[in-house]
């Protein structure tokens, strides 16, 4: 790996835990509190593919893991992790890997459809299906209450697939920073 893709790991990662400086938003009867950090997850993934985008989100929960108050909130740690959120944490990689192969396999057609349907996939859709199962166990609620009060959450990860899909975009036609696939 060159240097440049480390230091855009770096970046990106550094991005995540800027994102985490913005207050939490908890909603009434809600586990899981409203952050900016998804749209991290979706910028990663849709601007440095998936490779580099899964590995900087990876070095943000690795810092989140040892305890670094880096959530919203001045959160981290281990009891984090256990508790009803930290299947959201933990699905962050996955989200922008999905988002990141998914980017990589259209990129020649890439706009900003494309990229409205790919990052909600991965940074709303992948991360409720591993999310919502996890609050359900670590909260002792049945499924159904998980997944009830999650639907909250929907306009804004719709503000935040749109905000991400226009960065994107606009990434795209002046830097691509995913090279071209054959």
């Amino acid at each position: 790996m060159r240097s440049r893709d480390l230091a855009q790991i770096a970046l990106f990662a550094a991005i995540m835990v800027v994102l985490g400086f913005f207050p939490l938003i908890q909603l009434p009867g809600a586990f899981a509190p409203f952050t900016s950090q998804t749209l991290g997850v979706i910028l990663a993934g849709s601007i440095l593919g998936a490779k580099r985008g899964a590995l900087a989100i990876l070095l943000f929960v690795v810092l989140v893991l040892v305890g670094l108050p880096v959530l919203p909130g001045g959160r981290g740690g281990l009891s984090v992790i256990f508790g009803p959120t930290g299947g959201f944490v933990l699905a962050y990689p996955i989200g922008a890997l999905v988002i990141g192969l998914l980017t990589e396999r259209v990129w020649k057609h890439y706009n900003l459809p494309i990229a409205l349907a790919i990052n909600f996939l991965g940074g709303a859709i992948v991360l409720y299906a591993i999310g919502i199962p996890w609050m359900a166990a670590a909260a002792h609620i049945p499924l159904t209450k998980a997944f009830t009060t999650s639907v909250a959450f929907i306009p804004g990860d719709i503000v935040k697939t749109v905000i991400g899909s226009l960065a994107a975009v606009a990434v795209r036609r002046a830097y691509p920073l995913i090279p071209a696939r054959a």
